[in-house]
């Protein structure tokens, strides 16, 4: 169980949508989140391009191909994708049917090393797991 959990995720940087911190509203999370602060947000805009250009080759969204790349980690990893959307439910359900290969998931490794840029969560706001 997790204690102290917020609704974490890609919040946009998948869909094309992520904008820098201090352009979301003053509560919106992603103002202090690592990820979104300036050096590492270009860097994870510039990862998802790249990503893009896999994705694109395979016919592929960057959802699908993030999810699919998940799925590649072994059995006992499973993604659990959040939306409000119905057409990205159909969208995810996608990556279910793509299969990567070996180069495509060393690129992905050397894009993304170690998932993202900036840490996920800020100092002070690491879960507890109880």
């Amino acid at each position: 169980m997790l204690a102290d959990h917020r609704k974490r995720g890609t919040r946009g940087f998948l869909t094309g949508a992520a904008r820098p911190a201090g352009q979301y509203e003053a509560t919106d999370m992603r103002n202090a989140d690592p990820r979104w602060q300036p050096g590492n947000f270009e860097k994870n805009v510039e990862a998802v391009d790249r990503l893009a250009e896999i994705a694109a080759a395979r016919g592929s969204t960057v959802s699908q191909l993030a999810l699919a790349s998940i799925l590649t980690r072994g059995e006992h990893i499973v993604p659990i994708p959040g939306t409000r959307s119905p057409r990205r439910i159909q969208e995810y359900t996608g990556a279910a049917d793509l299969t990567l290969i070996d180069t495509e998931i060393k690129a992905i490794d050397e894009i993304l090393p170690r998932g993202c840029f900036g840490a996920r969560y800020t100092k002070g706001d690491v879960p507890v797991w109880i």
